[in-house]
């Protein structure tokens, strides 16, 4: 009565929800023989603080219990940020299709129906627990190499896991949001994002701008049919002026402090008016550096500047 051998890990840790004994006692054993270290709790305020001391790695979790049922329980696991990315599997003896959508609404991976058949339950586990390791080993080599990305459901609108980086910068940016919520403003843009993508679009960016910095989300399917399963990789990006200008001064050693402000606010698709009431000066100074620019570049027009910068620069991102 073995699990499926998906990597045969041996330190997988199991709770087990349910308030009748006689189920416990299957699972219990079940899991056990094939190797799994199992926990259990008999209702929904102990399987939250189990679940929050011990981090199982995966949660079977009965739907149906006195007090808080299982989909509460589901819900506020899903809420914390401790315990969000940790896959629950539902219990129930409940198949109207109502009471399988709200157990998925509640955050649950999938499914098993009673009388339980323990070589189906372990077959799901064994996948869930598999798919679950292997974004726990993405997610650490993405942190190791200092990367801000995330993991999104567009179907619950929250957080399935995050790098370091990315839960700094959503912090930064989005100080009022919840630590596992996306904020309202970006879900909206994954939702037109992901039809666009559904139907075959190029991906389009989102730009986030407080003060001097920004931050650039780019959109990811997870797999070959984009967002089948309601969940998108979501890339963060930070830039900031100082930097591009920083840049660009280097890049171009020739150009004055002056001229490469203007570069940048041209590069920004800024007219000569518009850059005069940010450097507070007139237009026509503007265009006096700008011709300069032109001439240090060795270029005619604002667009072939702008490329020929950017060019140089070589990773310096706009929004």
């Amino acid at each position: 009565m073995s699990a499926p051998n998906f990597d045969d890990p041996r330190d997988d840790v199991v709770l087990i929800v349910d308030d009748i004994p006689d189920n416990l006692a299957v699972l219990h054993d079940a899991l056990d023989e094939s190797g799994y270290t199992v926990l259990v709790a008999t209702h929904g305020e102990a399987a939250l603080q189990r679940a929050a001391q011990a981090q199982p790695d995966l949660i079977l979790l009965d739907a149906v219990m006195p007090g808080m049922d299982g989909f509460e329980v589901a819900r506020r696991l899903k809420a914390e940020p401790s315990t969000a990315a940790i896959p629950v599997v539902f219990m129930t003896g409940l198949t109207d299709t109502e009471h399988v959508l709200a157990a998925f609404a509640a955050g649950g991976v999938d499914y098993v129906t009673k009388p339980l058949r323990p070589r189906e339950v372990l077959a799901r586990i064994a996948a869930h627990l598999h798919t679950a390791r292997a974004q726990r080993q993405a997610q650490h080599a993405l942190d190791a190499f200092g990367h801000a990305t995330l993991v999104v459901s567009e179907r619950r609108g929250q957080r399935l896991w995050q790098t370091s980086l990315a839960r700094e910068l959503m912090r930064e940016y989005f100080p009022d949001a919840p630590e596992v919520a996306m904020p309202p403003e970006l879900m909206a843009w994954i939702a037109r994002e992901a039809l666009r993508r559904r139907g075959g679009a190029e991906g389009l960016t989102f730009t986030v701008t407080r003060g001097p910095k920004r931050l650039n989300f780019a959109l990811h399917a997870m797999d070959d049919e984009a967002g089948s399963e309601g969940q998108w990789l979501l890339v963060l990006r930070e830039a900031s002026e100082t930097a591009l200008l920083q840049s660009l001064m280097q890049a171009h050693p020739t150009l004055t402090a002056r001229e490469s402000e203007v570069l940048y606010w041209v590069i920004q698709g800024k007219t000569n008016r518009d850059i005069g009431e940010i450097l507070g000066t007139s237009p026509r100074t503007v265009h006096k550096h700008l011709e300069h620019v032109f001439e240090k570049l060795g270029v005619e027009t604002r667009t072939a500047a702008a490329a020929m910068a950017l060019g140089k620069v070589r990773g310096g991102v706009v929004a």
